[in-house]
This record gives C-alpha cells, sequence and structure tokens, in this order.
C-alpha cells in the first residue's frame, strides 16, 4: 500500500476471501489522484489529517469496518464523487450530501437515510434489513416518503426492496406529492406488503407522480390469512385519483402474487388506467395453489383501458 500511494494510482480494489479481513493503512488516504475505490471486508480508519479523495468517482463499501460520522465525512469530502454503494452496514443512520452523485446503491440495516444534498440521483436501489432486537427504522416522526424523495428531481430508476416500502411508510400523512418526478421511467418495488394500507398508499403515491413510468414491478409479501379479510376495500374508491392515467405506462409485472383483495384491487387499478399498456404479467406465490384458479377468473372480469394489452398469467 505504501508502494502504490507513491505511484498515483487511479484506481484501487481490495477483496479477500472469504472470512478474511484486511486493515487498510493509513497510507491510503495519500492517493490523492483515485478515481475508483472498491473496498470488500476491510477495516478503515481515515486521519483527522484526511481532507477527502478530490478525484473519486466511484467508492463502493462492502462489509466495511468504519465509523458512522467517517463515512459521511468521505462521502462529503468527494466532490465529483457519481457513484456510490454501501452493503452490510449495522444499524446506521446515513446522511448523504454528494452533489455529483447520480447512482445510489444500499444494503443493509439502515435505521434512516437522508439526502441531503443529491440533486443529480438518476439511479437509486435500496435493501433494508431490520434486526429483531430493535424497534423498525428507529422511532422517526418525519415523513420519509417525502425526505427520501424530495430533494431528487431528475431520478429516472428506482430499485425498492425487501422493507423500503414499509420505511417509506412511516410519517406517510399526505396524499400528493409535491415534487412531480417526471424523468422517473423504471419503479420496481419487491415485497410490498398489501394487507398494510400505509404500504399500498406509498405505491400509489409514487407512481400517480410518475407521468412518464413506463414499466413497473412489483412484488408481493403479504399474509394470506391477514390480507383475505381486508376490511378497507373502499380505501380505492376513497384514495385513488379517478382521473389519474399513466399515459405511458407500457409493461407492468406483479410476483408472488396471494390473490388477496387488495393485490386483486391493485391490479384491477392499473388495467382500468393504462391506456397504453402492452403486457401485464402475474406471477403467482409458489405457496398459493388453491385460489389461482378463482385468480383467473377475476381477471377476466377486469375492465382494460388499453385494447392491445395482453395478461399473462405465470404458473411455475
Amino acid at each position: 500500500m505504501l508502494f502504490l500511494s507513491r505511484k498515483g494510482i487511479r484506481e484501487l480494489i481490495i477483496e479477500l476471501g472469504d472470512g478474511e479481513w484486511f486493515r487498510v493503512h493509513s497510507c491510503l488516504f495519500n492517493c490523492s489522484k483515485l478515481t475508483l475505490l472498491e473496498l470488500y471486508r476491510c477495516e478503515l480508519d481515515p486521519p483527522p489529517t484526511f481532507k477527502g479523495f478530490l478525484c473519486l468517482k466511484s467508492l463502493k463499501l462492502h462489509q466495511v469496518l468504519i465509523a458512522p460520522e467517517d463515512i459521511e465525512s468521505l462521502i462529503a469530502n468527494c466532490p465529483l464523487l457519481e457513484t456510490l454503494a454501501l452493503s452490510y452496514f449495522d444499524s446506521l443512520v446515513l446522511n448523504i450530501c454528494a452533489p455529483n452523485l447520480k447512482y445510489l446503491y444500499l444494503e443493509g440495516e439502515f435505521r434512516d437515510i437522508c439526502l441531503k444534498n443529491t440533486p443529480l440521483l438518476v439511479a437509486i436501489s435500496v435493501a433494508l434489513y431490520m434486526n429483531d432486537d430493535t424497534e423498525p427504522f428507529g422511532d422517526n416522526s418525519d415523513c420519509n416518503f417525502e425526505k427520501f424523495f424530495g430533494g431528487v428531481p431528475y431520478l429516472e430508476k428506482l430499485t425498492g426492496h425487501v422493507y423500503f416500502t414499509k420505511y417509506l411508510s412511516i410519517g406517510n400523512s399526505a396524499r400528493t406529492l409535491p415534487v412531480s418526478h417526471i424523468y422517473l421511467r423504471s419503479i420496481e418495488l419487491h415485497q410490498v406488503s398489501f394487507e398494510d394500507m400505509n404500504e399500498i398508499l406509498v405505491v400509489l403515491r409514487l407512481i400517480t407522480s410518475s407521468p412518464n413510468l413506463e414499466e413497473l414491478h412489483v412484488s408481493g409479501s403479504s399474509n394470506p390469512v391477514a390480507a383475505s379479510e381486508a376490511p378497507d376495500l373502499d380505501f380505492w374508491e376513497n384514495e385513488c385519483p379517478s382521473n389519474c392515467t399513466f399515459g405511458k405506462l407500457k409493461v407492468v409485472k406483479t410476483t408472488d402474487m396471494s390473490g388477496v383483495p387488495h393485490e386483486m384491487e391493485f391490479i384491477k387499478y392499473l388495467l382500468r388506467n393504462c391506456p397504453v399498456l402492452e403486457t401485464m404479467s402475474i406471477r403467482p406465490c409458489v405457496y398459493v395453489t388453491d385460489r389461482r384458479l378463482n385468480m383467473l377468473i377475476e381477471l377476466l372480469k377486469f375492465r382494460r383501458a388499453s385494447p392491445q394489452a395482453e395478461i399473462l398469467f405465470i404458473q411455475e
């Protein structure tokens, strides 16, 4: 590392075998010309004199041991940073200040995420894990939905994995987003709980604030017993904008569907309001067998706004 730090290296990747850890020498922080840095299973301790990587454009930290305040300082002191990937961090409250950031990938037990200064973000992928011993995402009274999306006006692609819609639903009370995401073309939301009305509202707020949405992928994670009761079916009449049409949405993919009422109402809502829809695929959950025929019969009854819409019922 000392040798490399004297050679003006521009790209550095350190990845050891499983179970091996490497404590990175402080001379790494003298590599002032770095444009790409990827560390896997490393221990990192920036010295107090470190002023940042002024040329760095890509930073990826996977299972890296580093103080939370040092992560934020490291990000903030890379003024040209365009790609940031953080994975396998525990109970981290993350504040990101990166005015040139375009691509963000997060995976881990993040208790809270604040995009303080990220106006150029075009792609976000987030997977949130929860520790069973702690309160999910802490005690937060803010509206996570508006806090997360309020400052990313140029977002083009959003991928939300496990617990992402749960996180966004915290403090979610308003019905409309102040900012319309006119550049958002693709949304993927995985493991949406359709027995939680707040999570359904998050999905609806996202798609209704994205007038140029072209592709939507939603996977379910419903408890069939709890979701089958569905006491709030009037929600779809009361909360869904009656004049909202998705004029650019051509492809819809739904996976892990259990056929519970709110899932079916969501599919009905999309079919009714997508005039240029070309394909809607429905893939039932592998554990659901007895309701598949009923799902198919119900789907055939739904009105379609698009005459060329093809419905694919995929059984594995």
